[in-house]
């Protein structure tokens, strides 16, 4: 199984003593990368937002300077908004990414899980789904030929033009990413795409079905579902022991959940459900790394996923933190899950389908 990191490269959302802003997150950033690829985890994920809380508006650009820091990591995002951006520039920037760093970038096209860039961009919410549909259209077609004849009612059309630069890759990989949306997994399965399924939330195991929707769409649609890469990307956090590591994490995260909470209503969170939700049924991966390995490992026989990836860096967390974090998955978390789940059956290379 491929482990690896994702973040949205978090700053403060107000400036002040301690304060991190994006010139110091974002350095830190790449160091984290740097390091992921040191210890030997497998990806590396950077999400768009267009937040004041936030620093990565432009993740390839990021992933770009940390592809030259690194050496064998995958780089990816984690996700392109695709509704609100052109698929011929994503296409190209990611193609690019995937040249300077000799054959490690992925594209994780996803909805997004705020609105913010819709209107930034110009396009309309209530076209927020068939956005999305025709867009991904689009990506395909341009990943699969040189040469692009294409129309649709969102876009103006492309007659037998070229897309450049191609990537160093043979086929550029994609991901469809989701939040639990059962018609999000059942597109990825026809497609025959790689699924990626985001469960910040409530009990993990209850999304098992959405993974078993999007097989069965794959095999209906031709597809072998033995053949498609699936991930689970989840909040957590690893520190030497599983108190040192709850008390590290809940005040950070707490804090992004309650300022996202506000905003969409929901109630505020406490240490109370922190706790419930870092037990063994719930959705936080946050302890010792023998305990958070067991719960890898334990997880992936419920959902048979073939990527783990962990956002760690939520909030305003100690860069100091964060790094002693990334050392301990990738010496000490990443042998224990690698050693367990190859015991049932070798985990798939992300396809590149």
């Amino acid at each position: 199984m491929e482990l690896g990191l994702y973040t949205f490269a978090d700053v403060s959302p107000q400036p002040g003593p301690g304060a991190i802003g994006p010139h110091e997150r974002l350095r830190n950033l790449i160091e984290e990368v740097e390091l992921a690829d040191q210890v030997g985890l497998d990806v590396f994920g950077l999400g768009e937002h267009h937040r004041p809380d936030y620093a990565a508006s432009a993740p390839v650009v990021a992933l770009a300077a940390a592809a030259e820091r690194s050496k064998r990591i995958k780089l990816t995002s984690a996700v392109t908004v695709l509704s609100s951006d052109d698929p011929v520039r994503v296409f190209q920037q990611f193609a690019t990414l995937d040249l300077l760093s000799g054959g490690r970038a992925e594209i994780m096209a996803g909805r997004g899980s705020f609105i913010e860039s819709f209107p930034l961009f110009g396009y309309n919410l209530e076209d927020y789904d068939e956005l999305f549909a025709e867009k991904l259209d689009l990506l395909l077609a341009i990943r699969d030929s040189v040469k692009v004849t294409w129309s649709g009612n969102l876009r103006t059309p492309i007659n037998d033009r070229g897309v450049y630069p191609r990537p160093f890759q043979d086929r550029l990989p994609v991901w469809i990413a989701i939040g639990g949306t059962p018609q999000s997994a059942a597109r990825a399965g026809a497609l025959g795409l790689p699924l990626a399924l985001a469960i910040i939330g409530g009990e993990p195991a209850r999304f098992a079905p959405l993974f078993d929707l999007y097989r069965e769409a794959a095999k209906r649609a031709g597809s072998d579902p033995a053949g498609l890469a699936t991930s689970i990307n989840v909040h957590g956090f690893i520190a030497e022991t599983t108190e040192q590591a709850a008390d590290d994490f809940y005040g950070p995260q707490a804090e992004v959940m309650n300022r996202i909470g506000r905003e969409r209503g929901w109630g505020p969170t406490s240490r109370a459900h922190f706790d419930q939700s870092r037990g063994p049924d719930g959705a936080l991966f946050v302890g010792s790394p023998e305990q958070v390995a067991e719960k890898i490992v334990a997880q992936q026989k419920i959902f048979g996923n073939d990527r783990f990836l962990l956002q760690m860096a939520i909030g305003t967390m100690p860069h100091a933190k964060i790094m002693k974090a990334i050392e301990l998955y990738g010496t000490r978390v990443a042998p224990i899950v690698r050693k367990e789940t190859s015991k049932a059956a070798p985990a798939l290379a992300a396809p590149v389908a």
